[in-house]
């Protein structure tokens, strides 16, 4: 009896520590944001980009030393990886693009419609069973997501919609670390995707430098804005390692309504450091998809109960 109690103790305390670094995580990753739309104001867009790859390559080198990790990559694992780099790149091309000028909040509350596509493309790719509720809470995610676009798009244009892009893709990076999770370790996974994310990085700002194409034009920025290149590499490398972590230690389904936090955190930052205040329906837009996506969740751990 004694050891079936101290099982359930070291279980809970795993539990607990994947909790923990989740909303470590939710704390964390809005400064990645924070440093990004800092960067932008003077930065190009691919260079941030690329800032973030390097140098993510740079912080995570000493941990794949020190955890053992081996360099070694299975060619087999080389496509999908460069796939997931891809889609990174893209993902944060346009979130760059996006709170150069908009709030962090807005945009990030456009970008939480992610859970929704990958639902759909779940159902549509992989024939997994959606059913008729967590059909209804996506569509009206969809709908707190268009209130948060229509203030947005009157204020700044079609940059509105590049979250709903960041949305996207990011479902699709999401989707192929699902599929490969189970063949890479993710401290692995996350190093080897920062760099082939380099080397995708690279000959775009040669070609961007050579063709004088604005936002793919490489400068040399400011010192002050090197220290905001500096901590967009570190929060991408420590957000990501927190959140491998709480993975390692806490099942998804326990920790998913947790990443709603992060909405929370970046628009107290947002306002502290920006003087991003959102107006009334974009608030309202951003509490129904929080409330959509908690239902999603919630559904889905029913279901797999």
């Amino acid at each position: 009896m004694s050891f079936v109690t101290d099982q359930k103790e070291d279980v809970e305390n795993t539990v607990f520590k994947g909790v923990v670094l989740m909303i470590a995580f939710c704390f964390v990753v809005p400064l990645l944001d924070v440093f990004s739309k800092l960067a932008a104001a003077q930065v190009p867009v691919a260079e941030i980009a690329t800032a973030r790859f390097i140098l993510q390559v740079a912080f995570m080198l000493p941990v794949m030393i020190y955890m053992k990790r081996t360099f070694k990559l299975e060619r087999r694992l080389i496509s999908r990886l460069f796939l997931r780099a891809v889609f990174l790149l893209i993902s944060t091309f346009f979130f760059v693009l996006a709170i150069s000028v908009m709030p962090i909040a807005d945009a990030l509350a456009i970008v939480f419609v992610e859970p929704f596509i990958i639902l759909f493309l779940a159902w549509v790719l992989f024939n997994e069973k959606v059913g008729m509720r967590r059909i209804s809470a996506s569509l009206v995610g969809f709908l707190g997501v268009l209130l948060v676009i229509q203030p947005s798009f009157a204020n700044f244009g079609y940059i509105a919609f590049y979250p709903l892009g960041v949305a996207f893709t990011f479902a699709c990076y999401m989707l192929i670390t699902r599929h490969l999770s189970t063949e890479i370790d993710p401290i692995s996974m996350q190093f080897h995707t920062a760099a082939l994310g380099s080397l995708i990085c690279i000959p775009i700002l040669i070609a961007g430098s050579a063709l004088e194409m604005g936002a793919l034009t490489p400068i040399w920025p400011d010192p002050i804005f090197l220290l905001w290149l500096l901590g967009v590499g570190f929060f991408a490398s420590v957000s990501h390692l927190l959140m491998t972590l709480a993975l390692q230690n806490a099942p998804s389904a326990t920790l998913a309504p947790l990443h709603y936090l992060e909405l929370i955190m970046a628009g107290f930052l947002g306002y502290i450091v920006f003087s991003d205040i959102p107006n009334p329906m974009a608030l309202m837009g951003m509490l129904i998809v929080v409330l959509s996506g908690l239902y999603v969740v919630f559904r889905e751990r029913q279901l797999n109960d």
